[in-house]
């Protein structure tokens, strides 16, 4: 389902590292990633809109971190839209090393994952844009890619529990991959290059309904 920002709303980002991008050395606090190319795109397009975005994405993530930051992060900004990406290294910590105490398997993800989605409904109330998990290399049959799979049914799972939009991003990125396999889409199987970043950016455009209709003239 598509859905369009209202003028004056709060628009939260959170996540790990591709949304974090660098966002501790931008002077506007939005770094240098999907994130910043999403709000320019607004702005261009809805010079007027006076909606505040906000990137509270922490590199190295996994769905624990997000769950002990909930509360200042989340809560206490009251955003009117709420957009979560995680994932990656959960199942990355799976990878580095057999029974690595940080890895988060399945069934936490999906549990930790809920229990933020319920106090997110209970406190604020926000609309949710629901990030699918990004890729682990750039190899669709790659044994981190099939790990992912799990992953991206349960958020997709969640989405339609919660009511909220899902954002097919891994699976933007796997068609890109397809269309031009030559092309490299991350520096290093998983961290953007900026036409990957922009690739996600373009897909939340998309679930908002495209940048002429991602803003109404409701609201304030």
């Amino acid at each position: 389902m598509k859905q369009a920002l209202n003028r004056g709303e709060t628009l939260l980002f959170i996540g790990d590292s591709i949304t974090d991008a660098g966002r501790r050395e931008d002077a506007d606090g939005l770094g240098f990633g999907y994130v910043r190319y999403f709000h320019d795109m607004l702005f261009a397009r809805h010079p007027g809109c006076g909606i505040q975005v906000l990137n509270r994405g922490i590199g190295g993530d996994t769905i624990r971190h997000l769950d002990a930051r909930w509360e200042t992060d989340v809560i206490a900004e009251k955003p009117d839209v709420l957009s979560i990406s995680i994932g990656v290294n959960d199942v990355w910590r799976q990878l580095q090393s057999p029974g690595n105490p940080e890895e988060v398997l399945i069934d936490e993800f999906t549990a930790i994952y809920r229990k933020l989605l319920d106090r997110t409904r209970e406190a604020v109330g926000c609309r949710l844009l629901l990030l699918e998990p990004t890729i682990i290399g750039e190899e669709p049959d790659a044994p981190h890619n099939r790990l992912m799979q799990p992953y991206l049914d349960r958020v997709a799972d969640l989405a339609k529990t919660y009511d909220a939009t899902l954002v097919p991003l891994n699976r933007a990125f796997h068609r890109a991959i397809a269309a031009r396999p030559e092309q490299q889409w991350t520096t290093d199987g998983v961290h953007p290059l900026t036409h990957g970043h922009m690739l996600m950016a373009l897909g939340i455009v998309d679930v908002l309904g495209g940048l002429d209709a991602c803003v109404t003239e409701n609201g304030p």
